[in-house]
């Protein structure tokens, strides 16, 4: 218990399934936590588990694809917790279609959410550290982020990609050989994890339950937690050497 005691995280789509794990970890190992997310009810819900788990958290609506947001959200945790140590920029969306069939206003969605959401969150996470003498950033990528898959996902691919890349750039942008501001950037690419969403899916068609453990070598897919404990090792001071790096966490898929 304490690996992050007395720090201040956002964590971004944290209503539910990866997110919510995360910022659930985080109160627990003794940070102070805004769960943002666009799913208000939902998001209010995990903070108040928060609190009655004995953690510390407050909700704030958020749409990550809006500036005037990004800076409304940065502000009113200042003023709350009066510093900005972990950010975790884990809001993400996916559409499964074609290349020829996905059109420019649905790929210009998703990487809104996917790729400028995590830029502006860096941005205004940078902009708050600087001040408080550094911090952690957290990307949450993907395994499609590292390798293309064949099922219909390029567009969440090259968002994932992008993610990725964006990640290293910063942390270098970040690091004493450019501007030394003393804040690290990482990016997690988890495998197919089982959300309560996955779960439903593969309870619905086993083919597709086997397609999906086959895929992971360890021979299990991986939960929410196991993510969480990836974003708390980077979070907190234990990783102080890492910067620039990719944890991922898929069960050897990547590996094969």
């Amino acid at each position: 218990m304490g690996r992050v005691e007395g720090k201040v995280a956002i964590v971004t789509g944290a209503a539910r399934g990866l997110g919510k794990a995360t910022a659930s970890l985080l109160a627990k190992e003794g940070a102070k936590v805004a769960v943002v997310d666009i799913l208000e009810d939902v998001g209010k819900e995990t903070a108040e588990e928060i609190r009655r788990e004995g953690g510390e958290a407050i909700f704030i609506k958020h749409d990550v694809t809006s500036e005037d947001s990004w800076s409304a959200v940065v502000k009113e945790v200042l003023s709350k917790f009066g510093k900005l140590d972990i950010m975790v920029n884990n809001a993400g969306v996916q559409i499964i279609k074609e290349i020829a069939e996905t059109s420019l206003e649905e790929w210009r969605g998703l990487m809104s959410v996917n790729l400028e959401g995590v830029f502006l969150g860096t941005k205004h996470a940078i902009r708050a550290m600087k001040k408080s003498g550094g911090g952690s950033i957290v990307n949450i990528s993907s395994i499609a982020g590292i390798i293309g898959t064949a099922d219909d996902t390029a567009a969440y691919c090259a968002s994932k990609g992008g993610v990725r890349l964006f990640s290293k750039a910063a942390a270098l942008e970040c690091s004493k050989i450019a501007h030394g501001y003393n804040i690290r950037v990482n990016s997690v690419h988890p495998g197919v994890i089982k959300t309560d969403m996955v779960a439903g899916m593969m309870a619905q068609d086993a083919e597709l339950k086997k397609r999906l453990e086959s895929s992971h070598p360890i021979g299990f897919l991986g939960e929410p937690i196991d993510i969480a404990y990836g974003v708390l090792y980077l979070a907190s001071d234990e990783s102080r050497l890492v910067t620039g790096a990719e944890l991922v966490i898929d069960g050897g898929w990547t590996a094969s």
